[in-house]
């Protein structure tokens, strides 16, 4: 068993990626956008399925914990906590569970960041929509073609990738370098 082809694959999609000038200007506007939401007393959710879910839940620490150096801590929100999830599905259907947590927590100013590899996860999907009509930003972090969640936020990122864990791992790396660029912002002290 060989799994180098593993890392190539990984490292081709990542060369694309950073190839791409377009992608590295989106992630500056995102940085900058979240600094200044924060500066501006709002927050971030973020939501996405499986191990998506695990990926907002990661990015969402990140802000309220420690990245790289202590700080003070970021409003940010995984809409991940089972009661409410378990409650939504029960109540109202899979489709609605991140929608209604959007609903509950977000307003105006707000960011939502919804993680779905193939872009057509009904929930992202509504939740974006709730965001919208509430005067919430939105990223979108998607994979393959970019599903029916391609075009209908103010900023995305599709990682061609032929398998979810390939594409999550770049999703990740995206979210990260988000991270360290508020904190760039906000904390350059720190750097």
């Amino acid at each position: 068993m060989n799994l180098i082809n593993s890392y190539k694959d990984e490292l081709e999609l990542l060369i694309n990626f950073i190839n791409e000038e377009e992608k590295n200007k989106t992630t500056e506007k995102i940085s900058k956008e979240l600094a200044d939401i924060f500066i501006s007393g709002n927050k971030v959710m973020i939501c996405g399925n499986g191990g998506s879910n695990c990926d907002a839940m990661h990015f969402a620490e990140e802000f309220t914990g420690r990245f790289r150096k202590n700080r003070r801590a970021l409003p940010a929100i995984s809409i991940s906590d089972s009661s409410h999830i378990t409650c939504i599905g029960n109540d109202y259907g899979f489709d609605y569970i991140f929608s209604k947590g959007v609903e509950a927590f977000g307003k105006r100013g707000d960011m939502l960041i919804g993680i779905s590899t193939s872009g057509n996860s009904q929930n992202v999907i509504e939740a974006f929509e709730e965001a919208k009509k509430n005067g919430i930003k939105t990223v979108a972090l998607l994979g393959k073609d970019g599903g029916q969640l391609k075009g209908i936020c103010d900023y995305e990122f599709i990682i061609p990738g032929k398998t979810s864990d390939r594409i999550q791992e770049i999703h990740m790396m995206i979210l990260h370098i988000i991270i360290e660029g508020v904190e760039r912002i906000m904390f350059p002290e720190n750097y």
